[in-house]
């Protein structure tokens, strides 16, 4: 058991880090956008969204064969409906990516110069933003687990990253795509914040949309469930090994 533990541990801090650090790319980014190009939303969408695509390659990467580059509730909600992880273990993964995006949040505000904390005054709502994060989730889950399931887990890092950067342009909402990061936005009154009113919408939405797409995979790759412990990239246990 304490071995056990111990290895939760482990792949609990690297989830903690990488959400920490995803939060950070998003929000650091979306600030040292708004001072580049003030004035010109599309160009800050740009660099906001190049920043993030990018650093989420490297934070899968980096982390991935610790803990499996969750950094999202969602695809840990996946990964557990497919059995791919147990619920202790899901459990200790959902709170390690909310205290590790919380903090990331801080870290980025402090790094410009800001406030440690300010809530945000960013309204995002509407049917139109809902579904867009629906759409945003839906696809973040199919070509994660479509990737994983076809054999090709080594570029999954390359998929995510283009697809999250992607999402930012073709979804109204942005494509948060990830419940950690979004309710660690609303800590940052920025370029990326969400105001505290908008996020229990967008959490639904994200839910709804993880859970529509692993029905959707048991029906296009119907042994789906025999790649979870694959999500997001191969990795084992102490406990397995």
């Amino acid at each position: 058991m304490l071995l056990t533990d111990r290895d939760l541990l482990r792949r609990a801090s690297a989830e903690a880090v990488g959400a920490g650090l995803l939060v950070a790319i998003v929000i650091g980014s979306g600030i040292a956008a708004q001072r580049l190009s003030p004035g010109d939303l599309g160009l800050q969408l740009l660099e906001n969204s190049t920043a993030t695509g990018a650093g989420l390659v490297a934070l899968i990467l980096a982390l991935g064969t610790v803990s499996g580059a969750h950094f999202n509730p969602v695809v840990t909600m996946a990964d557990r409906m497919l059995g791919g992880i147990s619920t202790r273990d899901a459990g200790v993964y959902v709170v390690a990516q909310l205290v590790g995006a919380c903090c990331g949040a801080v870290i980025a505000n402090l790094m410009f110069g800001l406030s440690a904390v300010t809530l945000s005054t960013h309204t995002r709502s509407g049917s139109d933003i809902w579904l867009g994060e629906f759409v945003a989730t839906f696809g973040l889950l199919l070509v994660i687990l479509g990737v994983v399931r076809s054999g090709r887990s080594s570029v999954t890092p390359y998929a995510v990253g283009g697809y999250i950067a992607a999402a930012y342009w073709f979804t109204s909402s942005t494509s948060f795509a990830n419940p950690a990061v979004t309710i660690a936005r609303m800590f940052s009154n920025t370029f990326a914040g969400i105001a505290p009113a908008s996020v229990p919408a967008f959490v639904g939405f994200q839910f709804v949309g993880g859970a529509v797409a692993v029905a959707a995979l048991a029906v296009l790759y119907p042994g789906v469930a025999e790649a979870a412990a694959d999500v997001v990239l191969p990795h084992r246990t102490e406990e397995a090994a």
